[in-house]
């Protein structure tokens, strides 16, 4: 089992390196990192003034690193969950914030947990979570990045310029469903025809 650095490094080469896109509502983002969040963080990083482009651009990896270790896994208490879960979360905590956590919330409400959908992890969130687990270990990972590419797609729906992330200009999986599916097992990935099904209504 890879340690919470490892994960965190191979969160870091999944995202690469510097990039603005226009339609991406992150902003300027390198390794992972929005200007967003270095914005809140104060990481001004050419001592400048302001948090521009710029110091996105100068973010190292090592810093990236450390910034999803402390700001995205300890502050959001992942490591309260079960361990074969937490990569998941992590990763899409990185990619989503606390939408990540939302995701997994939802998904106790619907299995018959009472929690709170607030996209923070508490006791309530947690113990429900672990309990979730225990009575179902083999399943909670596959469900949770189910909900995952579940939450992606319906991002797509609803923004049309988002539908480049889920979706290659050839018609196969995008970025967003190939991240989902990572920790997924493979016997819940869609097939070829199951996902041109599944985008068939988009433009």
């Amino acid at each position: 089992m890879h340690s919470v650095r490892q994960i965190a490094e191979e969160i870091v080469a999944r995202e690469g390196g510097y990039v603005n896109d226009p339609d991406d509502p992150g902003g300027a983002t390198n390794f992972g990192v929005t200007i967003h969040t270095m914005r809140r963080l104060g990481l001004d990083l050419d001592h400048d003034g302001s948090i521009t482009p710029a110091d996105v651009r100068r973010l190292t990896r090592a810093q990236a690193i450390g910034i999803f270790l402390e700001h995205y896994f300890n502050r959001p208490l992942i490591a309260e969950l079960p361990q074969p879960l937490q990569a998941s979360v992590f990763d899409m905590y990185v990619n989503a914030g606390g939408n990540a956590v939302k995701i997994l919330q939802r998904l106790m409400v619907e299995m018959g947990y009472e929690v709170s959908v607030d996209g923070a992890l508490g006791p309530q969130s947690i113990a429900a979570v672990r309990a979730a687990y225990n009575a179902s270990p083999d399943h909670l990972v596959d469900a949770y990045g189910i909900a995952r590419r579940n939450y992606y797609f319906r991002i797509a729906d609803r923004r049309s310029a988002s539908r480049k992330f889920a979706r290659t200009r050839a018609g196969g999986k995008g970025g967003w469903i190939k991240r989902a599916e990572e920790f997924i097992a493979p016997q819940y990935h869609l097939t070829t025809s199951q996902f041109k099904a599944r985008t068939a209504k988009w433009v």
